[in-house]
């Protein structure tokens, strides 16, 4: 544990030192204006005491050495990787072809991509409401979990089986397990980046964690007691950490092995007392996002535990409900009962799009992301419909009826295809899938 601490630890100073150079480069070879922004893109001080010529100097000697090392047969970039300690594929940017670049955002108003038509089933009730709903990284698995303190654990692919109105064998049941073991209502669910564990943080003051792996099992095989009412849970991309946003202002983060918990001793604003709807790690964990009562975002360095990027009043004096990055860690996307959802840049907190029409005032709504970033999703309350914008023009282009008695209580996305689910005040839990035209 101490090790892969100290590797993670290494690892950000390796980005930070790096970072450091091409500010200085820029800097030094009078690009003001490309070095001002990357300064501030990288929260590196355009001041950074680094010595003329550095990055060169370390370019030509590393480009010698690389020639060297390919005439003797040995890949550079694996000697690399064996001598800073770091694997290779560690904290690298899992940017999918499809992906969107925000950074080129104009206004393209009446240019936006059709959304695809989705067709919807209502696939499991709870037996009350249905509060928080979480894919795992793969898009194999979603959990639900509920008011009456179960989890559901549904096998993605039978849950798509069980819509086809041809299926030969009888009725499919895409619940593969159901966990009690909290006394309290379920806020968020995460599952584990490698192993098949599912973590649940709830109103109980607990985090549980729960092995799928074995099909009888209905109990948490580990338990971590925080102080604090859990609202929301996000496990690093090592998964050996995971945080907990909880009543209190701090996100708490834990060490898995040892559960011991780690607060930072700086907070952005010592006078927020504001409670932590929504936590969330970037996808190599290099920061965090918190979304908080007050209205407020604020962004994290995941080495240090320190807010680097307070977003203050994001969303007014009303809550900020839900905040996430996007692919590239560039951008997040926050959503918040001042019925807004927008999308922030990382490097300067500023307010890049708003995604405006939809009204959700009552709930601790969500908004997020289809798996291409092309689309961004949420709820109206009043009119009981699933919304749909382009994420590049910020166009409503799609207004559904949820199809459930009473608008939803939480949306979310697969990350690997175009599916997501919605849970309601009704109990029940519905699956949307695109329709494929034949």
């Amino acid at each position: 544990m101490e090790a892969s601490l100290e590797q993670t630890l290494q690892e950000g100073k390796l980005f930070r030192q790096i970072n450091e150079l091409i500010v200085a480069h820029l800097r030094d070879n009078n690009l003001n204006q490309a070095a001002a922004a990357a300064a501030s893109a990288t929260m590196i001080p355009l001041n950074t005491d680094v010595p003329p010529n550095r990055l060169f100097e370390l370019v030509a000697k590393g480009l010698a050495v690389e020639r060297e090392e390919v005439s003797r047969g040995v890949s550079f970039s694996s000697l690399l990787n064996s001598a800073s300690g770091i694997p290779a594929a560690h904290g690298s940017l899992p940017l999918g072809s499809n992906a969107i670049d925000f950074s080129i955002m104009h206004n393209t108003k009446g240019s936006s991509k059709t959304f695809p038509k989705h067709e919807t089933k209502h696939v499991s009730d709870h037996k009350n409401v249905a509060r928080c709903a979480r894919f795992s990284r793969d898009g194999r698995f979603v959990a639900t979990g509920s008011s009456d303190t179960s989890i559901k654990l549904f096998e993605v692919s039978k849950t798509k089986q069980s819509m086809l109105t041809d299926a030969r064998d009888g009725p499919v049941r895409p619940v593969i397990r159901t966990f009690y073991d909290h006394s309290q209502p379920i806020n968020d669910l995460d599952f584990h980046p490698q192993n098949a564990i599912l973590i649940s943080g709830a109103k109980d003051n607990t985090i549980k964690f729960f092995d799928f792996s074995k099909t009888v099992a209905r109990r948490a095989v580990r338990v971590i007691q925080d102080t604090h009412n859990v609202r929301s849970v996000s496990f690093h991309p090592s998964g050996e950490y995971l945080l907990a946003g909880t009543d209190h202002p701090i996100p708490h983060l834990y060490d898995i092995n040892t559960f011991k918990c780690y607060l930072t001793a700086n907070a952005h604003d010592p006078n927020n007392i504001a409670a932590i709807n929504q936590v969330r790690y970037s996808s190599t964990g290099s920061m965090y996002v918190t979304a908080s009562k007050d209205g407020s975002l604020g962004v994290w360095d995941g080495v240090t535990a320190q807010c680097i990027r307070p977003i203050v009043s994001a969303h007014g004096s009303m809550e900020a409900t839900s905040a996430s990055f996007t692919k590239d860690q560039r951008f997040i996307l926050s959503c918040g009962k001042d019925s807004t959802v927008k999308l922030w840049e990382v490097g300067t907190g500023r307010l890049v799009k708003q995604y405006l029409g939809a009204v959700h005032k009552q709930q601790r709504c969500q908004a997020v992301f289809n798996d291409t970033e092309e689309f961004v999703l949420s709820i109206d309350e009043p009119n009981n419909e699933v919304v749909i914008w382009d994420a590049l023009t910020a166009e409503k282009v799609a207004m559904w009826p949820s199809n459930h008695s009473g608008s939803p209580r939480w949306i979310d996305h697969s990350p690997t295809e175009a599916a997501f689910v919605t849970c309601g005040g009704d109990w029940s839990v519905r699956f949307w899938k695109e329709i494929q035209i034949q």
